[in-house]
C-alpha cells in the first residue's frame, strides 16, 4: 500500500511539473482541464498496469546481467509445492499507520459533509427562483457570488449593473459541469488527505474554471468593464473548495492577466504530446518493476542446471538442489528450454538447459510443465529409439517398428516422470489428513489446508516472541513433503531468528501420519510450502537490556546531549552556544585554509558547491572525510582542509563518548562581485591593480559630460548615458532576423580600467548573435574619466542587464 502511494505521488509530481512548466501559460483552457483530469486518473491506475512486453525494453545483448547475490539465506525453491493458506498466529496488534489513515479519512469526510450541509442550508434559508434549469439563490445581507451545480448564489448587495456579467460568468460554470471536476478532486482529498499534490491539482483546476468562464463571459461584454467589475468589488468569498466563486481575491490578478493575453497559437498544442513519452516511461517503470528476477544473459554456464536421474532414484541431496535451480531458472528465463533425453541403455533420463535459438534435434517432442501459480516452462523429450551416438539411423526401421518403439519410449518417459515429486495442483489423489477421507477431492484439498493451519495455531509456542524480544510482523516460510508412506519428511524453514525456524520445524514434525498421495495408481511424494505469519504486539516499555549501547552507533548532531566542542568553545554555557561556536570556527577555519587559487589553476568559474561529510570520533579526531564537487581538485582540497581541523573534545550521549557525523556545504563563488560589500576588503595600502566595486568606490568613473555634478548625480548620469547609448546603437532588427519573439534578457559584465577604457566585456543571452551585438555596443562606449579610491586610480567592474522586448 505504501509503495502504491509513493508511486502515485511521484507520478502526480511529474504530471504537475509538466503542466506548470509547459502548459499553464497557454490559453488552451479546455485542453488543460482535460489534461488535469486525465493525469490525475492515470496517476492512480498506472501503478497497477504491468505490461509484460515492456519488461525487456532493451535487447538482452545490450544488458549486462550480474549473477544473483543472496546474503544470509539459503536458496530454497518452492516452485512445485503447494501454496497452503497462510497461517496467522493470534496475538495481533492493529497497525498504527492504518489507524492514522482512517482517522484522517474520517476527518476529511466530516469536513466535506459539513461544507455540503452548509450549501444546502443556504439554499433553504434564502429566497430563490428558477430560470429554466438554473436556480438563482439570493444571499441575504451578502455580496458573495458563486455556483454549485445548477445553483447560482448572488449576494443582495451586489450592484444591479454588475449582476448581469456575474450571472453570465456563473452560467458557464453551471453549463460546463465544473462542480463535477472539483467534487472529483474533493473525493481524492478525502482518500489521499495526506497528499499535498491532490490539493494542488484541485487549486489548478479551480483556476482553470475561472479562466474558462471569463473567456466565455467577455465574448458578450467589453473587457475594460469586466476588469473594472473584478477590481471594484468588496469581496466576501465563501471558503468552500468545491464551489466556483466569482470573487476570489487570490485569483483576480491571474484572471486579468490571462484575459489580456493574446490567444495561444495552434502549433503550441504539440506540447500535449509530452504526455505520451511520460506515460510510456511510467509504464516501463511499473512493468519492469513487476519482474520477479532479472533475465540472465546467454553467457551463463548452462551445464550447472543439467543432471541425470535413474528410473528408481529418489530426487534428494545434490541432485535435488540442481533440480530446484533448474526449474527456477527455466521458470524465470523464457529464452531457455529443457531437453529431456531418455537413455534406455543406462536406464536414466538426462535433463539439460538450452537456448531457444538452439536447433532441437529430430525425434524430440515438445511438452509444457506447469506450476500451481500458473507459470510454466517448455521441455523437449527425446522419443526416438536411438541413443545419441548410435550408428543406426531411423531409415533402417519399418514404420511399424518406429511406431512400436515410439510408444515404448513414451511409456518409459511417463515412468520416469512418475518417479519424481508430483505437484499438488496436478496430482490425481492428494494426501489425506486423518478425518478428511469421506469427502470429494476438492474438499480434501481444503480440509488438509485447514487442519494443518489449525494444528500449527494450537501447537506453536507464541511466548517465544517475548523470550526473543521480537516485535511486529514475523514471517516464517516452511517447506516439507508427505512421502509415499504418508510421513512428513524433508522439513526446512526460514525465519528472522533461528529459534523461530526450530520451533516451526518442531511443530510440523508433530503432524499426524496421512494417507499418501497417488498419481497414475502409484504412491508419490508430494511437496508443500507453508507460510506462517506471526504478528507480535508492539512493546510499550523498553527494557534496559534491549537498548543498543551508544558506543556502537553514531549519534546525530541535532539530538546529541553534549555536542563535540571546538577548542576555545569550552566555557560556553549551553549546547546551542557551543553548536554555533563550532559552526563559526569551522567556517572560519575553512575560509582561511582553503586554497582559492585552485580555481584559476583549473580554469573554474562561477559558483562551485562542495559537499563534505565527516565524523568526529570518540577521541575527538576527524575521520571518514568524503567530499563531492564539480572537479576532483576541489574534492581533494576540501578533504585536505577538513582533515586538518584541530582535535576536539568528543560528543557525549548518556555519559559515554560517541561518534558524531557532520555534513558541511562549501560555496565557492569564483565570479567577481559587483555588489557584495562584505566580500571585498579595502585597505589603506590598496594596490593600483585592485578592482573596487562600484558600490564602495569613492570616486566612480565619469561619463563624458557628467563631470560637473554631485557624486550622487554623477552615478545617475552615468547610468542614464550608458542606457541611452545602448538604445541608440543596438541593432533591434537582429531579433526579427533571428526569428526571436517576446522578452529577451542579455546580461553584460565589463570593467572600466585605470585609463578609462572599456575592457573584459562578457555577455550572456539566449542567442550567440545577441551576445556578440551586446559586446559590440558596450565596446563602443566613449572613454570615461577613471574611478579612484583612497587617492589612487582603480579598475571598476560593472554589470548591465539589457531587456530586449520583441513585438509578436
Amino acid at each position: 500500500m505504501i509503495h502504491y502511494i509513493l508511486q502515485t505521488i511521484a507520478f502526480q509530481l511529474f504530471f504537475l511539473l509538466a503542466y506548470d512548466v509547459f502548459l499553464k501559460r497557454d490559453t488552451f483552457f479546455n485542453w488543460n482541464r482535460m489534461y488535469l483530469l486525465v493525469t490525475s486518473i492515470l496517476s492512480l491506475i498506472l501503478p497497477f498496469i504491468k505490461i509484460n512486453s515492456l519488461k525487456e525494453v532493451l535487447p538482452q545483448n545490450y544488458i549486462v546481467s550480474l549473477p544473483e547475490v543472496v546474503l544470509g539465506q539459503t536458496n530454497t525453491n518452492i516452485n512445485d509445492t503447494i501454496a497452503l493458506d497462510t497461517v496467522v498466529l493470534e496475538n495481533n496488534s492493529f497497525p498504527y499507520w492504518e489507524l492514522i489513515f482512517y482517522i484522517g479519512v474520517f476527518i476529511a469526510f466530516s469536513l466535506f459533509l459539513f461544507k455540503v450541509i452548509k450549501i444546502f442550508v443556504l439554499v433553504l434559508k434564502n429566497p430563490k427562483q428558477s430560470i429554466g434549469n438554473i436556480v438563482l439563490v439570493e444571499l441575504i445581507n451578502s455580496n458573495a457570488a458563486f455556483s454549485f451545480f445548477s445553483y447560482i448564489f448572488l449576494g443582495e448587495h451586489i450592484k444591479e449593473e454588475d449582476k448581469e456579467s456575474i450571472l453570465k460568468h456563473e452560467l458557464i460554470h453551471a453549463q460546463q459541469k465544473h462542480t463535477l471536476d472539483l467534487l472529483f478532486f474533493e473525493v481524492l482529498r478525502i482518500v489521499f488527505w495526506f497528499n499535498p499534490l491532490v490539493y494542488m491539482y484541485q487549486n489548478r483546476m479551480a483556476t482553470l474554471h475561472e479562466f474558462i468562464a471569463d473567456a466565455n463571459a467577455v465574448k458578450h461584454q467589453n473587457k475594460s468593464e469586466y476588469y473594472q467589475n473584478l477590481l471594484e468589488q468588496v469581496f466576501e468569498t465563501k471558503k468552500i473548495s468545491f464551489i466556483n466563486t466569482f470573487f476570489k481575491q487570490s485569483l483576480i490578478k491571474k484572471r486579468i492577466v490571462m484575459l489580456s493575453k493574446t490567444k495561444s497559437k495552434q502549433i503550441h498544442l504539440f506540447k500535449y504530446a509530452l504526455l505520451i513519452p511520460m506515460v510510456l516511461g511510467m509504464l516501463v517503470y511499473t512493468s519492469a518493476e513487476a519482474q520477479d528476477k532479472p533475465n540472465i544473459s546467454s553467457e551463463i554456464e548452462l551445464n550447472k542446471f543439467s543432471y541425470s536421474l535413474g528410473k528408481d532414484e529418489e530426487l534428494v541431496g545434490e541432485k535435488k538442489e540442481i533440480h530446484e535451480k533448474y526449474e527456477s531458472f527455466l521458470k524465470n528465463n523464457k529464452d531457455y528450454v529443457s531437453w529431456g533425453y531418455i537413455d534406455k541403455k543406462n536406464d536414466i533420463v538426462k535433463y539439460s538447459v538450452h537456448s531457444v535459438k538452439e536447433k532441437v534435434p529430430n525425434g524430440f517432442s515438445k511438452s509444457e510443465v506447469s506450476f500451481p501459480d500458473g507459470s510454466s516452462y517448455i521441455i523437449y523429450y527425446n522419443i526416438s529409439y536411438f541413443d545419441w551416438g548410435n550408428t543406426e539411423t531411423p531409415k533402417e526401421l519399418s514404420e511399424k517398428e518406429k511406431k512400436e518403439r515410439k510408444e515404448e519410449l513414451l511409456k518409459l518417459k511417463e515412468e520416469y516422470k512418475s518417479a519424481l515429486e508430483v505437484p499438488f495442483a496436478v496430482i490425481d489423489q492428494v494426501p489425506i489428513f486423518p478425518g478428511c477421507e469421506n469427502i470429494t477431492k476438492e474438499e480434501q484439498k481444503k480440509c488438509i489446508s485447514n487442519n494443518i493451519a489449525k494444528h500449527v495455531n494450537q501447537n506453536f509456542n507464541i511466548d517465544l516472541a517475548n523470550k526473543l524480544s521480537l516485535t511486529g510482523k514475523q514471517r516464517i516460510n516452511v517447506i516439507f513433503k508427505i512421502n509415499k508412506e504418508g510421513n512428513v519428511i524433508g522439513i526446512r524453514s526460514r525465519a528472522p531468528h533461528p529459534d523461530l525456524e526450530a520451533e516451526a520445524i518442531r511443530v510440523i514434525n508433530t503432524l499426524p501420519k496421512m494417507i499418501p498421495g497417488k498419481h497414475k495408481g502409484k504412491n508419490v511424494v508430494v511437496p508443500y510450502s507453508l507460510p506462517i505469519i506471526f504478528q507480535i504486539a508492539d512493546k510499550i516499555e523498553e527494557k534496559a537490556s534491549d537498548v543498543i549501547p551508544l558506543d556502537e552507533v553514531e549519534v546525530p548532531f541535532a539530538v546529541i546531549e553534549n555536542v563535540p566542542i571546538y577548542p576555545g568553545c569550552e566555557d560556553l554555557a549551553s549546547n546551542i552556544e557551543k553548536k554555533k561556536c563550532m559552526s563559526d570556527n569551522i567556517s572560519e577555519f575553512v575560509a582561511k585554509n582553503f586554497n582559492t587559487k585552485i580555481a584559476n589553476q583549473n580554469e573554474l568559474s562561477g559558483r562551485q558547491r562542495i559537499n563534505v561529510i565527516f565524523k568526529i570520533d570518540k577521541e575527538g579526531n576527524i575521520t571518514g572525510v568524503r567530499s563531492r564537487a564539480p572537479h576532483p581538485a576541489l574534492e581533494a582540497e576540501a578533504i585536505r582542509v577538513i582533515s586538518s581541523l584541530p582535535k576536539m573534545k568528543p560528543g557525549i550521549q548518556r555519559g559515554k563518548p560517541v561518534t558524531v557525523p557532520y555534513s558541511l556545504p562549501i560555496i565557492f563563488d569564483i565570479e567577481e562581485k559587483t555588489k557584495m560589500l562584505d566580500e571585498v576588503t579595502i585597505t589603506d595600502d590598496l594596490s593600483a591593480s585592485n578592482v573596487v566595486p562600484f558600490a564602495v568606490v569613492e570616486e566612480p568613473p565619469i561619463f563624458p559630460g557628467c563631470e560637473n555634478l554631485s557624486k550622487a548625480d554623477q552615478k545617475e548620469c552615468v547610468a542614464n548615458e550608458v542606457a541611452l547609448h545602448v538604445n541608440k546603437n543596438f541593432n533591434t532588427k537582429l531579433a526579427t532576423e533571428l526569428g526571436l519573439a517576446g522578452r529577451q534578457r542579455i546580461n553584460v559584465i565589463f570593467k572600466i580600467d585605470k585609463e578609462g577604457n572599456i575592457i573584459d566585456i562578457r555577455s550572456r543571452a539566449p542567442h550567440p548573435d545577441l551576445e556578440a551585438e551586446a559586446k559590440r555596443v558596450v565596446k563602443s562606449l566613449p572613454k570615461f574619466k577613471p574611478g579612484s579610491h583612497n587617492g589612487k586610480i582603480v579598475t571598476v567592474p560593472y554589470s548591465l542587464p539589457i531587456i530586449f522586448q520583441v513585438s509578436e
